[in-house]
């Protein structure tokens, strides 16, 4: 029976011989990714029902990143929670503050992420793995317990839609743009648990990181996971960082789709989400001619924090000034790309364009701390959500884009097309 990549990996860990799509099973699981804001719920509910185990401790990744550093005693609190949890368990792969990062950013880079694997977290934002060709998803903290105890979890197993790209990208165009423009096509239940499968000549051009940004923004159509086939690129970018055994799973070419959506990427242009939805996309240079002014630009999170999304704001910010009046926020997602960025000569020019350069955090990206917008306030974004108050106050404004398009609208103080910049 032919299956798409998503099914083989759920039949394999199943143990069935064949699934369908709608058809519920239990599989085990490869990879659980904690962090501080689900994990220690999910340490409190197997403590109410007197299980202090893990599966695994070896397949268990920690890594605190939502609110490092600690930004009040709530958030230490919880911190020293999974802290205690990680010792008392021998879990090995914990990623403490000065060797941490942005969870979604630091499991690929360390080399957790294999192909044909399953991987779950307690963040909606888990499907970023699938770029890698791994079933990746994000769960509650309920099945997070479940999963942490027993090292199997439920799934109904989704059905897939096809998103076959072809042509080449435009100067100043980049994977975030690509997947604001689906995100707007289908809107953001327009893949209520499917799972989106990226195909085709552009997808293929694509670097692993950019392939990344595609695969964390499923979440934002609804998706169960975003999942591309793993190639030479996956193969050359696990080689330096594990020595693993792992499978290469790949989709039957008669495999069977809910439906396949086609796009030319050649007339994806650079793309802005205005408040207060991701799937409101609208091209930058139409928006550059409203004169949007912005209080801050914010360059990281697990959706465009890591070093080739440096690279691509540095080349534009290099010998310019942030315009007065703008903040600009850089966060590089891990503690490795923060190395890197400052060893590249990238940290010299952010400074010098007047911009702060933060520790790994997704503080900032989920209204924290580390960039919190006040009333009335407008940001412009590389993260992935833009819903009201999701940085800050409700009455803030909050703009998603390209590294490329926040650069060249931190110059300007407002949003601004980048390709003049490019």
């Amino acid at each position: 029976m032919s299956m798409t990549i998503t099914e083989k990996i759920l039949k394999h860990h199943s143990g069935n011989e064949k699934v369908v799509p709608g058809q519920l099973i239990n599989a085990k699981i490869d990879i659980i990714l904690a962090h501080d804001i689900t994990t220690p719920a999910a340490i409190s509910m197997l403590k109410e029902h007197n299980i202090d185990k893990v599966f695994d401790p070896k397949k268990i990744i920690v890594t605190p990143d939502h609110f490092v550093p600690n930004k009040d005693i709530k958030s230490a609190q919880l911190a020293k929670r999974l802290r205690e949890w990680v010792s008392r368990h021998n879990i090995e792969n914990y990623y403490e503050i000065g060797r941490h990062g942005v969870c979604h950013a630091i499991l690929p880079e360390q080399g957790h992420v294999l192909p044909g694997t399953t991987i779950v977290c307690g963040d909606s934002h888990t499907c970023t793995h699938g770029a890698l060709g791994a079933f990746a998803t994000g769960i509650g903290s309920t099945d997070l317990a479940a999963s942490i105890a027993t090292g199997e979890l439920w799934f109904k197993v989704p059905h897939s839609i096809k998103f076959q790209l072809d042509g080449k990208l435009q100067k100043g165009v980049y994977s975030k743009d690509i997947i604001l423009n689906i995100i707007k096509d289908i809107g953001v239940d327009g893949a209520l648990y499917k799972a989106m499968e990226f195909k085709g000549p552009t997808i293929d051009s694509l670097s692993i990181e950019a392939r990344m940004t595609i695969t964390n923004m499923a979440i934002e159509a609804g998706a169960k996971t975003g999942i591309i086939e793993p190639d030479q690129k996956t193969i050359d970018y696990l080689k330096d960082r594990t020595s693993a055994k792992y499978q290469i799973v790949k989709s039957d070419p008669d495999a069977t789709y809910e439906k396949t959506l086609h796009y030319d990427a050649s007339e994806i242009v650079p793309t802005v989400a205005i408040p207060n939805l991701p799937s409101n996309s609208r091209p930058a240079k139409d928006l550059e001619k409203q004169n949007i002014s912005l209080d801050q630009v914010y360059i990281g999170s697990c959706t465009n924090g890591r070093i080739e999304d440096l690279r691509i704001a540095a080349q534009i910010l290099k010998g310019s000034k942030t315009k007065k009046g703008t903040r600009l926020i850089i966060v590089p997602a891990t503690t490795g790309i923060w190395m890197q960025a400052k060893d590249e000569g990238l940290f010299d020019i952010f400074n010098e364009a007047h911009a702060a350069i933060s520790t790994p955090t997704c503080g900032a990206c989920l209204g924290g701390h580390m960039g919190v917008l006040a009333k009335g306030e407008t940001c412009l974004s590389t993260t992935n959500r833009n819903f009201t108050g999701r940085m800050g106050h409700p009455e803030s404004k909050v703009y998603l884009a390209s590294p490329a398009t926040a650069a060249a609208s931190a110059i300007e103080g407002k949003i601004t097309d980048p390709t003049e910049y490019i």
